[in-house]
């Protein structure tokens, strides 16, 4: 029997996958200026808006994971964190 995955879950993976993929990206790449990138200019009142890298940031931050950025540039490092934290997301 086929059991479907937890869609929230399946998210928070991709999102992890996602991130270490963009962080071992060549720095000529759209993808990874925009996802250093800081905008000039002033920011509006009021509360800052939640970006995507807050939330991956606290998914990171609940599974254990320190020093994310040095250790996403080792790939199989990486998905060692990635098969943890898919162990630990599902839970029994």
């Amino acid at each position: 029997m086929y059991i479907l995955d937890n869609i929230v879950t399946v998210i928070k993976i991709q999102r992890l996958e996602w991130l270490g993929h963009a962080v071992r990206m060549n720095e000529t790449r759209s993808v990874k200026k925009i996802f250093e990138g800081k905008l000039e200019g002033r920011r509006g009142r009021g509360r800052p808006r939640l970006r995507w890298i807050n939330d991956v940031e606290e998914d990171l931050r609940k599974l254990g994971v320190k020093r994310w950025r040095t250790r996403a540039l080792d790939r199989e490092e990486w998905a060692s964190i990635i098969s943890e934290a898919k162990a630990k997301l599902k839970g029994p």
